[in-house]
């Protein structure tokens, strides 16, 4: 199940003594995590306690007001809502590394250009080695495209940007000027065109939906793979394989 974005349940079992191998609690160790998301700009997925997600980053990390600052927008959807929450669970990845933190009294700072969205310094949080589920965030003008009806207007063709692939999933971009998709339908006959050479079509379901910070971009389909056709899932995975080595390619 695509459930990249959302945050494991570290209470199932009864106790989260289970998870303690995953646990980073030193002031220090857990700074530099934190610096890290910041420094890298890596997107970080906030999840209310009722389902509200909201996409932002990280602006700054203050060791000694014990306080985190996220980027937000006054008109971004749910972000209201999240503050009303006052707890979230945030999401983030630095590279194949997923990281889970817990965010407690959450307060919108307006300024007079911008406003943040800040949070407590969290005591702990917990670092989980992605395995086997490479994950590629394609960039460029050949981006991968996703073409289909949407589900509620059979006559408005949509043709949207894959941005997160992995052999479980993907993400679609939704233009904010188009209808909104409630999470938990089907999508049926979607064209997926990775590359000229790789196309094949198939049913996604989409998982959740959440709001990517205030570019103007619109909203993150995190879609599940349903029922690929014959030879599609050899071809995904031997897309993935090549865009990792690509990947390491680039980076010697």
């Amino acid at each position: 199940m695509f459930e990249d974005t959302r945050p494991a349940d570290l209470d199932a079992g009864g106790t989260i003594d289970r998870w303690a191998e995953f646990r980073v609690d030193h002031p220090r160790e857990l700074q530099a995590l934190l610096r890290q998301i910041c420094e890298s700009s890596a997107t970080v997925h906030l999840n209310a306690p009722d389902g509200i997600g909201l996409t932002t980053t990280l602006w700054s990390v203050d060791a000694a007001s014990g306080r985190l600052s996220f980027s937000a927008d006054e008109g971004l959807p749910g972000l209201q809502a999240l503050v009303d929450a006052d707890e979230a669970t945030a999401v983030a990845y630095l590279d194949s590394v997923k990281l889970q933190f817990e965010l407690q009294g959450l307060l919108l700072v307006r300024g007079p250009r911008a406003c943040a969205l800040q949070a407590q310094m969290p005591r702990a949080l917990y670092r989980f080695q992605r395995r086997g589920a490479y994950r590629v965030r394609p960039h460029g003008r050949q981006a991968p495209t996703a073409r289909l009806r949407h589900p509620a207007i059979p006559e408005m063709s949509l043709a949207l940007r894959l941005i997160d692939i992995s052999a479980g999933g993907c993400a679609l971009l939704l233009p904010h000027d188009v209808p909104p998709m409630p999470p938990g339908i089907e999508l049926a006959g979607v064209q997926i065109e990775l590359d000229l050479e790789t196309r094949f079509v198939t049913k996604l379901s989409l998982r959740h939906v959440t709001a990517l910070p205030a570019d103007g971009q619109g909203l993150r389909l995190g879609c599940e793979w349903l029922s690929l056709p014959a030879g599609g899932e050899r071809l995904l995975q031997r897309w993935i394989d090549l865009s990792q080595r690509r990947r390491r390619l680039m980076s010697l």
